[in-house]
């Protein structure tokens, strides 16, 4: 009754006590530091001390909390992405079955768990920070693995408990404050060899078990649900249990601001599939969503550009062989085969397929646009002739439009999450109040001013732009005839354009420079950057890596006539 302090969550003033004499509130139940205290005749007269239980000190050591690992973090944010893929349609056996048995090898593999730790381990732990504090530790280390399991079969992971002991020694005498039992320890230790698991490395598990049941879901588009909040990964922490405090160093590990990047998922993938010694994936033929012809079909219909293109997209596939089951499937560990972005691969074979049909120069396919204007104005068939010219102009106002919107979502993103950060134990209070006084002002100012609340994000699309053909306007170019561009020989439609420029003479080593060829939009038409950017934009990646796709199937494409024409120049030269 003698505490009338207002709770720092929702400033009700009804107190009670727990077990360990401190006060909590009965309203949101936020257990606080303060405790009671009371006066103790039987042992100094007039003196007070504070009543302390020693049973809750190992349970109640951070705040009510119990000790955690980083990997029980981790498993945890898995957990929750994996539900996301499912509530999206993905089938559950890949929560189940393919991640989970991922990471249990993962777990193995690192030594965290599954195994036991090699004798000389446990020293070294110790022997990074000197003990000068009596801790009592628990041999048996409460473990909320089960809990958290993936699964529900198969019960806690099976560590060993001397280096659990150990390491919570070690947690509890080191200077440095995290929630968890080995969060600085984590951050010290150099893991180079065993692959530490990051949080872009989360999204890498599940690309990696998405491609191994192959489902129709992309990187790219992984990593767009990723940004639109359908699949948990910024501030994915505030999921944790209550008793998992997280806080000091954790937040480091656990604490995302930044976009996932997406040669950062795709490389991890390929080595944790090699970290894994995974077998080789299912087969990607061509009934999978993901083979090129497929994929191709799609970025056809979302850069709104005529069907009549897959049918050149399918002969380019075909001639250069990208359509093989053995180029496409993934055999983790072969460095002799090329990894395949399956999503920029296709965008590239749409790139090239437009390049041979109108050159994309800045002068020709205006010529032919200007041509098929003309025969559109007496064209009695009912079929339009193709004009890249309107095609350009609907495809850039909207591209610009949604571009724009895009921007105005990122910069207006809050990264600071509801559930309030704290980096050390002295500044919780000080952290706790200044979030409750922002919340209080921005619900007074939101009230004032009239503010509506945020609409409910959409549901998810694997489309971004949408074109109907039952439009007026002439806006959609899917049933568009490619007759203007096209003649007949031998009994073959062939190209009426004779020409074709190469993006680049000569390909760079990928593993030393980073690209097959370098992007300069200086040096390039205006035409080929626009055909880029759109590809960049639905893909959501540099248009870099889509133009050394470009580089690469084009020199598959021509390489016998690039070779001779060297060969040409080597001996004029001599």
């Amino acid at each position: 009754r003698d505490f009338n302090e207002r709770c720092a969550q929702c400033s009700e003033v009804n107190w009670g006590l727990t077990d360990g004499g401190r006060f909590y509130c009965r309203s949101c139940h936020n257990v606080t530091e303060r405790t009671r205290e009371v006066v103790n005749t039987d042992f100094i007269t007039n003196s007070r001390v504070q009543t302390i239980s020693k049973g809750l000190r190992k349970q109640e050591k951070n705040d009510g909390g119990c000790e955690w690992y980083i990997c029980e973090g981790f498993q945890l944010v898995l957990k929750k992405q994996a539900e996301a893929l499912e509530a999206l349609g993905v089938c559950p056996q890949m929560k189940d079955e393919i991640l989970c048995n991922f990471w249990r090898c993962y777990l193995q593999k690192s030594k965290q768990a599954y195994c036991k730790r090699p004798a000389g381990e446990t020293v070294k732990t110790l022997s990074a920070c000197e003990s000068s504090t009596d801790v009592d530790s628990d041999p048996e280390r409460p473990s909320l693995l089960h809990l958290l399991s993936l699964s529900e079969s198969d019960g806690d992971l099976q560590t060993d408990c001397s280096f659990a002991s150990s390491v919570s020694k070690v947690s509890e005498s080191t200077s440095v404050y995290s929630g968890s039992v080995d969060g600085s320890l984590y951050l010290m230790k150099n893991q180079k060899e065993k692959l530490r698991m990051t949080m872009p490395m989360t999204l890498s598990f599940c690309y990696m078990a998405l491609l191994w049941l192959r489902e129709p879901i992309t990187l790219s588009e992984l990593l767009r649900f990723v940004v639109e909040g359908h699949i948990p990964y910024l501030n994915v922490f505030q999921h944790f249990p209550e008793k998992m405090k997280l806080c000091g160093l954790d937040l480091k590990i656990f604490c995302v601001e930044s976009w996932p990047v997406y040669e950062e998922v795709f490389n991890k993938m390929h080595e944790l599939a090699a970290f894994l010694d995974l077998p080789r994936f299912p087969d990607i033929t061509d009934s999978c969503f993901l083979h090129p012809d497929m994929l191709c079909m799609k970025y056809l219909m979302e850069a709104n550009l005529p069907d009549e293109l897959h049918n050149w997209t399918c002969r380019v596939v075909k001639k250069i062989g990208i359509g093989e089951v053995d180029f496409l499937t993934l055999m983790p560990g072969n460095k002799s085969t090329r990894k395949v972005k399956y999503d920029v691969l296709a965008a590239a074979v749409i790139v090239v397929v437009l390049k041979l049909l109108f050159l994309l120069d800045d002068h020709y396919e205006w010529l032919l646009s200007e041509f098929a204007e003309e025969r559109n104005k007496n064209n009695t068939e009912g079929v339009p002739y193709f004009e890249l010219k309107k095609w350009y102009e609907v495809v850039k106002h909207s591209l610009d439009v949604e571009q724009k919107k895009l921007d105005e979502e990122r910069a207006k993103y809050l990264w600071r999450c509801e559930k309030p950060l704290f980096y050390s134990v002295k500044n919780k209070s000080k952290v706790l109040k200044r979030r409750q006084m922002v919340v209080n002002l921005q619900n007074q100012f939101g009230k004032l001013s009239g503010s509506v609340q945020r609409a409910e994000k959409p549901n998810p699309s694997s489309f971004q732009l949408s074109w109907s053909e039952e439009n007026t306007d002439g806006s959609c170019f899917h049933g568009h005839s490619l007759k203007g561009v096209l003649q007949e020989k031998c009994g073959l439609l062939r190209a009426m354009n004779p020409d074709y420029w190469l993006c680049t003479v000569k390909l760079c080593n990928e593993k030393l420079c980073g690209h097959l060829a370098h992007y300069r939009e200086v040096e390039f038409p205006q035409s080929y950057h626009f055909v880029l950017g759109l590809f960049s934009f639905l893909l959501r990646i540099q248009p870099s890596y889509i133009h050394d796709e470009v580089c690469m199937i084009e020199h598959k494409l021509f390489g016998k006539k690039l070779c001779k024409k060297l060969k040409y120049n080597t001996v004029l030269r001599k």
